[in-house]
C-alpha cells in the first residue's frame, strides 16, 4: 500500500526528489520556498540514498553548481523564489546552450523587484520565454496541488533527460505552503557512475577511460557557422517538444460555449467559478495548462468554433494571455482578469469578472 502524508507543497518537491534518485540539490533560501532546502536538511538523504545537499553562498553560485553536476549526467535541481530565479537566468542559458538536463522549481511571489512573499504569477515570461540571453526554452510544468508538486519532480526529471533539457516547475507561494494528502512513491536507486556512463557516457563528462574518449561540455562557439548550426539544433528540439510533450487538463469543455484559461492556484479557484456559472445556466469551461512551454495552442484552436469568448484569469497583470491571443489569432474575443501584490480573487470574483466581459 502506497504512503499517505500531510505536507505542504514545499516540503514534497524535496520528498519527490529523494525518492526519485536525485543526485545533488544546490540552493539557497528565500521565501516562500525555503521549506523545499529545510525539509532535505530534515531528511538527511545523503545518510541513506547519498544524495547531496548543499546551501550555496549564492543563488548565482547554485545554478552554477547545478550546470556542474548535469555535466556529469547527475539528476540535479535547485528551487529558489522570484528575485533568486532572476539571478539563476545566466546560469539556465549555460544549461540550455549545453543541452543539460536539471530541474528547477520557482515558487513565484509578487514582484517587480523585492515585492511581497505572497503568491504571484508574474514569473510567466520569465520561465517560459526564456528569461536569460539567446534563442533558448525551457521546459514548464505547472503543478497546481502538493500532489502534482510531489509528481512533476519526477516527470521533470524524465522530460530533461529524454531531451536535455533544463525543466522547471512553475508555482506559487500558495501552492507552495498549503497542506494537503500526497501518495508518495517507492524509493528509487541513484545511478551508479557505471550505469550514468553507460547511458549518458555519449555526452556526459564521465571521465577518459581506455575505451572511453573524454567530453567537452561548453555553450560557447566563436565560429558564427557553429554557433547557427547549434541554433538550429536546439529550435528543432523545441519544436520537437511542441509536438510530443503539450499536457493540459480540460473541466466541462465539451459543450462549452465560454472558457476559462488558468493555471497554478488560479486554476483551483475557477474550478468553484465553473461550478457556480454551471448552477446559474452558464455553460462555462476551464483549460487548465499543466505545461506552459510547450502550450495548448492546438487544443485552445480545436474548441474556437463553439467559443464566444474567452477569459484569462491571472495572478499577474496579463502574461499567459498573451499566448492564449496568439493562438486564438483573433477569431473570437479574449479578455482578461487579473490580480496583483498576492491578492487572491474569491471563485465569486472570478464570476462577476466573466460576466462584465461577456453577459
Amino acid at each position: 500500500m502506497a504512503e499517505k502524508v500531510l505536507k505542504k507543497g514545499n516540503e514534497v518537491i524535496a520528498l519527490g526528489a529523494i525518492h526519485c534518485g536525485c543526485d545533488g540539490y544546490f540552493g539557497y533560501p528565500i521565501t516562500p520556498q525555503s521549506e523545499v532546502m529545510e525539509t532535505l536538511m530534515e531528511e538527511k538523504p545523503w545518510e541513506t540514498t547519498g544524495m547531496v545537499v548543499l546551501q550555496a553562498e549564492s543563488e548565482i553560485a547554485s545554478i552554477n553548481m547545478v550546470y556542474g553536476g548535469a555535466c556529469c549526467g547527475k539528476k540535479v535541481m535547485t528551487s529558489s523564489s522570484s528575485p533568486g530565479m532572476s539571478l539563476m537566468c545566466e546560469g539556465l542559458s549555460y544549461l540550455a546552450g549545453s543541452e543539460l538536463p536539471c530541474l528547477t522549481a520557482n515558487i513565484v511571489r509578487g514582484g517587480p523587484g523585492l515585492g511581497t512573499i505572497q503568491p504571484s504569477q508574474g514569473d510567466y515570461f520569465q520561465a517560459v520565454k526564456g528569461g536569460g540571453h539567446g534563442d533558448y526554452k525551457i521546459i514548464v510544468l505547472a503543478p497546481f496541488s502538493a500532489q502534482e508538486m510531489y509528481d512533476f519532480v519526477g516527470l521533470g526529471f524524465d522530460l530533461a533527460f529524454k531531451y536535455r533539457i533544463p525543466v522547471m516547475l512553475l508555482t506559487d507561494g500558495m501552492i507552495g505552503q498549503m497542506m494537503e494528502k500526497v501518495e508518495l512513491r517507492p524509493q528509487q536507486a541513484r545511478l551508479s557512475d557505471q550505469e550514468i556512463a553507460q547511458r549518458y557516457g555519449s555526452w556526459a563528462t564521465t571521465g577518459k577511460t581506455p575505451d572511453r574518449k573524454e567530453n567537452t561540455i561548453t555553450s560557447l562557439a566563436l565560429d558564427a557557422k557553429v554557433h547557427e548550426a547549434l541554433n538550429h539544433k536546439l529550435q528543432a528540439k523545441y519544436q520537437e517538444i511542441t509536438e510530443k510533450e503539450v499536457r493540459f487538463e480540460t473541466l466541462f469543455c465539451e459543450d462549452a460555449e465560454y472558457l476559462l484559461i488558468a493555471y497554478g492556484s488560479m486554476a483551483r479557484i475557477c474550478e468553484s467559478t465553473i461550478e457556480a456559472a454551471r448552477a446559474q445556466g452558464i455553460k462555462l469551461g476551464l483549460l487548465r495548462p499543466i505545461t506552459l512551454f510547450p502550450f495548448p495552442t492546438k487544443e485552445i484552436q480545436r474548441m474556437i468554433p463553439q467559443l464566444k469568448g474567452i477569459l484569462s484569469v491571472e495572478l499577474s497583470a496579463g502574461q499567459m494571455v498573451e499566448d492564449i491571443r496568439l493562438a486564438v489569432e483573433g477569431k473570437i474575443p479574449v479578455s482578461l482578469f487579473g490580480r496583483q501584490g498576492g491578492m487572491l480573487p474569491t471563485p465569486v470574483e472570478v464570476l462577476d469578472a466573466f460576466k462584465t466581459n461577456y453577459i
